[in-house]
């Protein structure tokens, strides 16, 4: 198990890189055996979860976008959280992520969310 210091330091920078919709601080938390799971399937790989970030960026633009982290939970390696946002092109009421970290990188990540396209 990693110290809690460094889990919590991968997120809080997940968090800011995400927010800032800076897609290369973003990727620096992943590594090529990353995975994304999301309803529409698996995304292994830089590539891939790359594609998938920039399409979401679209939705949640730096700077129009309110984030609310709702509730945040971590144990060991996890951390797992509920949120939701709102942007000029979509209403997310309800999302909810967890997060596999090890080696300062996220290994494994959940998403799902309902959105409303505005």
């Amino acid at each position: 198990m990693e110290a809690k210091q460094t889990i919590q330091s991968v997120f809080q920078h997940h968090v800011q890189a995400f927010s800032e919709n800076n897609i290369g601080e973003l990727m620096n938390d992943y590594s090529e055996e990353s995975e994304v799971w999301t309803p529409q399937g698996k995304l292994t790989g830089l590539e891939a979860i790359r594609s998938f970030y920039t399409e979401i960026f679209k939705l949640c633009p730096a700077g129009n976008t309110q984030l609310e982290l709702k509730q945040v939970i971590t144990n060991d390696d996890k951390v797992y959280i509920i949120w939701s946002s709102d942007s000029p092109l979509a209403t997310i009421p309800t999302g909810t992520d967890t997060f596999e970290i090890k080696r300062n990188k996220i290994l494994l990540q959940t998403v799902a969310a309902h959105i409303i396209m505005k």
